[in-house]
C-alpha cells in the first residue's frame, strides 16, 4: 500500500475486543458490588472528598458535580457505574465509563474511579480498572461507528500510585495538561478589542449558537469532538454566566468567538485565595489572528477582579498547535497543577 492510500479500518465491534461479560472485582476484598444511582449522590460525594484530599487534589467535587455523573439520555449509570459498600454500608469503592454522544472521528470511551484511601493496598484499584476496561470496550464495541477507538483516563502528577496503575494495566501516556492561574489584584493586562468586533456578555439566547462556534472553532484540534445540544448544556451546575463572554462580528452579528467560565467556590478555601476558571475558549478559524482571545481573556480578568475574584484559571493542553500556552503565559498565567492522559489507542 502507498502512503498516499488511506488505512482501512476492521470495524470498532472488532478493534474493541469486548467481552461478552466484565470482569467483576471479588467479594473477597468485603464489598459488595453493584451499580450507583442518584441515591448514592451524598456517599459518592462523601468518597471522592476522602480521595481527593488523600491524593493532594487542588480541587474537590461538589454534590451538584457529582449529580451531573447521572444526567443525559446518552448514559446508563446501571450498566457503566459500578460502587463497592463494606458491610456497614459506606461505599468505599466507585467507577463510571462514559461514552461522548457527538464523538465522530474518534470514539472514546472515559475511565473515571478511585478507592477509599483506607481500603487501598488491597487490589481492589486494579480489578476496578479492569471492570472499567471490560465494559470500556463493550461499550465502545456497540457504538458501530467504525472510526478509530479510544480508552481514556487522567490521572494527576501527583498521583504516583494512579500512574503505575494505569501503566501496568496497559494504558499509554499521550497526552498532558496544566492548570494554570493569574493574580488579579495588579496590573491586568490592557488589550484592545479587535476593530469590527464586539465583546458582549453571554445570553441563554446565544447559546446555540455558541455551541455550534465551539464545534467548529475545535473541529481541528487533537482530542476534541463536536458537542451534541444535550452534551453542551450538562455539566454546568458551576456555570458563572456573568464571567461568561461573546465576541460578535459587528457587521455580521456572528459569533466570532467565546469564553465560558465555572465559578467553583468548594475549591476556594483549599487554594488560599478565590478564582474564576475559563473553561472554553475559542475563536472561529475566520477570525483568528486577530487578537480575539486576548481580548476575551483580559476583558474577563477586568470582570473578575470587579466582583472581587483574586485570581483567573484556566486549562492547557501543553502541546497545543494553537499556542494557547505561549498566548497565557504572555498574560501572565502560570502553571500549578498537572495532570496526564492516558489511552487505549483502537
Amino acid at each position: 500500500m502507498s502512503v498516499s492510500e488511506p488505512t482501512t479500518l476492521s470495524p470498532i465491534a472488532e478493534r474493541a475486543q469486548a467481552p461478552a461479560e466484565v470482569r467483576l472485582p471479588s467479594a473477597d476484598h468485603g464489598l459488595t458490588w453493584r451499580p450507583l444511582s442518584v441515591a448514592d449522590v451524598p456517599d459518592l460525594t462523601s468518597l471522592l472528598g476522602r480521595i481527593e484530599e488523600a491524593d493532594a487534589e487542588p480541587f474537590r467535587t461538589s454534590p451538584e458535580e457529582v449529580a451531573e455523573k447521572f444526567d443525559g439520555d446518552w448514559k446508563d449509570p446501571a450498566r457503566d457505574t459500578l460502587g463497592g459498600v463494606d458491610d456497614s454500608g459506606v461505599l468505599r469503592a466507585w467507577a463510571q465509563v462514559t461514552q461522548p454522544p457527538g464523538d465522530t472521528t474518534v470514539v472514546r470511551a472515559f475511565l473515571e474511579g478511585g478507592v477509599d484511601p483506607q481500603w487501598r493496598g488491597r487490589g481492589i484499584g486494579r480489578e476496578v480498572l479492569a471492570w472499567e476496561l471490560d465494559r470500556a470496550r463493550q461499550v465502545l464495541a456497540a457504538t458501530g461507528k467504525d472510526v478509530p477507538g479510544r480508552i481514556g483516563a487522567y490521572a494527576s502528577e501527583q498521583t504516583t500510585s494512579a500512574l503505575a496503575l494505569l501503566r501496568a494495566c496497559g494504558l499509554t501516556p499521550i497526552r498532558y495538561y496544566s492548570d494554570l492561574h493569574r493574580p488579579l489584584e495588579t496590573d491586568l493586562p490592557d488589550v484592545p478589542v479587535p476593530a469590527g468586533v464586539q465583546i458582549v456578555g453571554w445570553s441563554e439566547e446565544r447559546d446555540e449558537e455558541v455551541r455550534l462556534a465551539h464545534n467548529e472553532a475545535f473541529a481541528s484540534h487533537w482530542g476534541s469532538e463536536p458537542q451534541t445540544a444535550e452534551s453542551w448544556r450538562s455539566g454546568r451546575s458551576h456555570f458563572a454566566p456573568q464571567w461568561s463572554l461573546v465576541a460578535l462580528d459587528e457587521a455580521t452579528g456572528e459569533v466570532a468567538g467565546y469564553l465560558l467560565t465555572g465559578r467553583y467556590e468548594q475549591d476556594w478555601e483549599i487554594a488560599g485565595h478565590s478564582s474564576g476558571y475559563v473553561e472554553l475558549l475559542g475563536v472561529r478559524p475566520a477570525w483568528r489572528r486577530r487578537g480575539i482571545a486576548p481580548a476575551l481573556l483580559a476583558a474577563v480578568m477586568r470582570r473578575l477582579h470587579a466582583d472581587g475574584i483574586q485570581y483567573a484559571e484556566l486549562g492547557v493542553d501543553t502541546e497545543n498547535l494553537s499556542g494557547a500556552l505561549g498566548l497565557y503565559t504572555s498574560l501572565g498565567f502560570t502553571p500549578f497543577y498537572r495532570s496526564t492522559l492516558f489511552t487505549i489507542e483502537l
